[in-house]
């Protein structure tokens, strides 16, 4: 359940004196987030990346900027939601929710005032594999920032009040997902493919777990995760490597040295080949069919990443876009994607059809499936693919939050500091040869664990 702290500032009542210079400072910060050099020259500035290691030995990638007095700081702790205590998922989504409420000698209140006055932004999300944080600052509040950073990484207090708010909170977005048909394709789809395993646990928890996660989990969750030997940061903006390294121990030095995970398996989907439907009073159904896909550090991610485009990644050309939509109209919105986690790789595809069209809609997605699993791409679907991909790689560099943002999923996938000069050449020598060889270890995938959510006509399952 990801917050950004900074929004809190509305609630929070200043002086006239301080009004202008705050919200001065925070449009300021805003436009800074926003604004960049063109995507091209920000991607090149990405060529320049520093790796900095602080005199405490903590590592991070730099990419240093003086357009703009700005610091946009990513940063990730192995040990997400598949962290969980199995009897109780969402400790760790509860756990990031509350680490900015509060830390050190700060109350709630008066930690989220000192976010205001600082003008600055800090927040904190929990994914299957992750617990992530955020940091944005102007340069001349640097050392206060990453100060506040400290005290919410090493001393969340997690008082009562606050606890209370976030898990009320938490449990109202669970209730409003509970009927939310995306949420429940999803989270039943996990469910049904993982059943005796931490990715089968809803990050978020549940309507009966969350009421039961005490401070001691939270406090057991943030002891046994948050820790330098599992720690990715990756930094953009006005700071130099010196300052930066003085900065990464101030805010993560005191932070123990191991962290304390249980291990996950390697798991694959089970229910592969199955249909299950969740009834729901709803016009459309909404279907998610998932499979088996390969995971990041695979030698044919690439290649297999270039064939899902082709299927179904593009909003416009794909397979089967033209198919479902174009040539049927089943659907407004069609799509496939992958999903690398650290420990499986998954292939999913999905849309949103009238009830009555749900089963057509979900044949022709199976048999393009089929189709491009067996057959290949044409050498065209190649060559648009490699112009598009390449071409539109850029756009994921055009602020510095989204640069900061590359460099931390980078260094968690393990592709090396040199991978964004690298990446456009290995998608150009993919070959039909290459998505050939990725169909056939794909083969499987021509089978799905489908989910779903409506009133399917002529479809049971479960």
């Amino acid at each position: 359940m990801r917050r950004s702290a900074s929004v809190y500032w509305n609630g929070i009542f200043f002086g006239p004196r301080a009004v202008l210079p705050v919200l001065g400072r925070i449009l300021l910060l805003v436009l800074m987030s926003l604004s960049l050099v063109s995507p091209a020259a920000a991607q090149s500035q990405t060529t320049r990346i520093t790796r900095v290691v602080s005199p405490g030995g903590i590592e991070a990638w730099l990419v240093r900027d003086t357009t703009l007095p700005l610091i946009a700081m990513e940063f990730a702790f192995r040990g997400g939601a598949a962290q969980d205590p199995p009897a109780t998922p969402g400790v760790a989504s509860l756990t990031a929710s509350l680490l900015d409420e509060g830390a050190g000698d700060l109350d709630a209140a008066a930690f989220q005032r000192k976010v205001a006055d600082l003008a600055m932004e800090i927040s904190f999300d929990a994914n299957r594999d992750e617990l992530r944080g955020s940091l944005r600052t102007l340069g001349e509040n640097r050392d206060a920032a990453f100060d506040l950073l400290r005290l919410a990484v090493t001393a969340p207090r997690f008082d009562e009040e606050a606890v209370e708010r976030i898990r009320a909170a938490q449990l109202a977005s669970l209730r409003r997902r509970s009927t939310d048909p995306n949420s429940l394709a999803s989270e039943r789809w996990f469910a049904l493919a993982f059943p005796d395993h931490a990715y089968g646990r809803p990050v978020d928890g549940t309507l009966a777990s969350v009421p039961t996660i005490t401070q001691a989990d939270l406090q057991t969750f943030t002891r046994n995760t948050l820790a330098r030997d599992t720690l990715k940061v990756a930094v953009v903006g006005d700071i130099g490597p010196e300052e930066l390294g003085r900065e990464l121990d101030r805010a993560f030095g005191a932070l123990p040295a191991k962290a304390t995970l249980r291990p996950v398996a390697d798991v694959a989907p089970k229910g592969i080949g199955t249909v299950d439907v969740i009834p729901l009073n709803i016009p459309q159904s909404v279907v998610l069919m998932g499979t088996t896909g390969l995971e990041r550090k695979d030698d044919d991610f690439i290649p297999a990443y270039v064939l899902n485009h082709i299927l179904g990644g593009s909003a416009f050309s794909s397979r089967l876009f033209k198919e479902v939509r174009e040539a049927r109209g089943l659907a407004y919105s069609v799509y496939s994607y992958q999903v690398a986690l650290e420990h499986v790789g998954l292939w999913f595809a999905g849309t949103a059809t009238k009830n009555e069209r749900a089963g057509d809609s979900i044949r022709i997605i199976g048999d393009e499936f089929r189709k491009i699993l067996d057959e290949g791409p044409t050498q065209t679907e190649l060559d648009e693919a490699k112009s598009y991909l390449t071409g539109s790689y850029a756009l994921r560099f055009d602020t510095s939050s989204k640069i900061a943002g590359q460099l931390l999923q980078i260094q968690i996938d393990d592709l090396g500091i040199d991978y964004i000069d690298r990446r456009n050449a290995l998608i150009e020598a993919v070959t039909l040869d290459d998505l050939r060889r990725a169909a056939h270890r794909l083969t499987e995938a021509a089978k799905a664990l489908t989910v779903v959510v409506g009133r399917p006509a002529g479809l049971s399952g479960g």
